[in-house]
């Protein structure tokens, strides 16, 4: 199957809310190898301004990923999981992530470029609050390898 072109230009709606908890943060901090105190107490955060834990600056990636997937699960894709390699990310923050924030993202589809056999696909996921206030805008770039590459 061939990756659709008329990929470019499509949305794909804000899903389902994703609760950034205390301990999500802890997590993904020690996963990343963040040690910044902000991230894993409460009040090293509120001495910085913040209201509750603060996540690292790649946290975001969590909720951008959610969107993705609307992307590559859309039948209408012609998108190859097995096939996909992860060229490039890219992470513009409007404001910090934060415990207690209730985040959605919605996928844009900016740009398929075909390449051989196989697309280079770009996509920017705008996440907000459930109530609109802009959080971060991630920027991805995956490669869908064609047939026999």
């Amino acid at each position: 199957m061939t990756i659709n072109p008329d990929l470019q230009g499509r949305s794909y709606p804000a899903a389902e809310v994703y609760d950034v908890g205390r301990e999500k943060i802890r997590e993904f901090a020690r996963a990343v190898k963040a040690t910044h105190p902000a991230h894993f107490d409460v009040e090293a955060a509120k001495a910085l301004g913040h209201s509750d834990l603060v996540a690292p600056p790649t946290f975001a990636i969590i909720v951008a990923q959610r969107a993705d997937a609307q992307l590559i699960e859309d039948p209408d894709s012609g998108i190859d999981f097995t096939r996909v390699v992860h060229a490039d990310q890219r992470f513009t923050h409007h404001r910090p992530i934060v415990a207690g924030d209730q985040l959605r993202a919605e996928l844009h589809v900016d740009s398929v470029r075909a390449m051989g056999g196989g697309a280079m696909i770009t996509t920017r996921s705008e996440i907000t609050t459930v109530d609109g206030q802009r959080v971060a805008t991630t920027t991805s770039s995956i490669l869908v390898r064609g047939e026999g590459q």
